[in-house]
């Protein structure tokens, strides 16, 4: 991985070191910050942009590029915008410093879970956009808090909620596992509920 000087960073990169600035650390999440950040890249972008509150002060941000043919159902991208606590005894660098070495390597709190992602989607959406690209099916981007603790201020209000609802998701991706080289591993169905019960023999 070659270094860059800042003149030279690709724009994706810049926008991820910003994002990872976004103090969105549990247990007090700087919530509004990223909403305001997500904003910003729907109007950059030429997307619709809705804000559901399914708790007070609990934000879900949907991104959205319509499709050709509303009759069919979306595909969402999920992901979430809070990271867990920091011990800065323990890092070399600022967490929230997003500090990039002479390698490239960037230290931050959230860089792999999941902020690296929600940045590869709308560089994804950013570069089909340009190349002129469209699409039969909606895509959604969905933005949620609250995952680090749970969800239960986040995606568990927000799936009952009409607004979800009117997504009409009929296929959805979210965080995965990072990987050092250019594989993408994907795991399908990879945390789905299993109840059981048992009666005593």
């Amino acid at each position: 991985m070659t270094s860059k000087s800042p003149e030279e960073e690709h724009p994706s990169v810049t926008l991820f070191r910003q994002y990872l600035r976004i103090r969105t650390v549990q247990p007090k999440p700087d919530y509004g910050a990223a909403v305001a950040f997500f904003e910003g890249r729907a109007r950059q972008l030429g997307l619709g942009c809705q804000k559901v509150e399914v708790a007070p002060g609990y934000v879900v941000t949907v991104l959205t590029w319509p499709g050709t043919n509303p009759a069919l159902s979306s595909i969402l991208l999920n992901s979430h915008t809070d990271v867990v606590p920091v011990f800065k005894e323990h890092w070399s660098h600022d967490p929230f410093e997003a500090f990039k070495d002479s390698e490239g390597y960037i230290y931050a709190r959230g860089a792999q879970d999941m902020k690296c992602v929600s940045i590869q989607y709308l560089e994804a959406v950013r570069r089909l956009k340009v190349e002129g690209h469209r699409f039969p099916r909606t895509i959604h981007m969905t933005f949620v808090p609250d995952e680090e603790v749970g969800g239960h201020q986040g995606m568990e209000l927000f799936v009952q909620r009409p607004e979800f609802h009117a997504l009409r998701a009929g296929f959805a991706l979210d965080e995965g596992i990072a990987n050092p080289t250019d594989a993408f591993t994907v795991f399908y169905s990879e945390r789905s509920p299993w109840c059981c019960s048992q009666t005593p023999t």
